[in-house]
């Protein structure tokens, strides 16, 4: 009797197991993107966002959060401090390696670029500060 108790148990365990992976959460707005270029425009504003990293498609594909996981205002927050560090460092080559800060940002604090742009800066980013072990200012990146 006491080893089909354990049985039945065991055979429970792996039910709710195999059960609980197919519960994780879906979110409709998680992009996935399927280049190693990624370009966002907007003819409005005249902006262009090109970025061009063979390992930025499978990170953002397999770590991204939604869109909806973060407020613009974060987004911005987070990308302000993040470029304006970038750029300090594209502008001294002889202090952080010219390879990883090739050049600068064109991120202009004034300028509402919208939600969709912030979310891919902000995600190359992090991105970034988490594959090259570098940190980019007050804000330590999390995925």
């Amino acid at each position: 009797m006491k080893s089909i108790v354990v049985l039945l148990f065991a055979v429970f365990s792996i039910l709710v197991a195999c059960n609980s992976s197919k519960t994780q959460k879906k979110f409709d707005d998680n992009p996935k993107l399927d280049s190693d270029t990624i370009r966002i425009s907007n003819k409005e504003i005249e902006y262009d966002v090109i970025i061009i990293d063979g390992g930025f498609t499978s990170w953002f594909n397999t770590y991204a959060k939604p869109r909806s996981f973060y407020t613009q205002s974060y987004l911005e927050a987070r990308n302000r401090v993040w470029v304006l560090e970038w750029n300090r460092r594209a502008m001294l080559p002889s202090q952080y390696n010219p390879n990883l800060y090739e050049m600068t940002i064109n991120y202009e604090t004034n300028v509402d670029y919208g939600h969709e742009v912030n979310y891919m800066i902000y995600n190359y980013l992090v991105y970034f500060q988490l594959t090259n072990k570098q940190q980019l200012g007050g804000f330590v990146p999390r995925i």
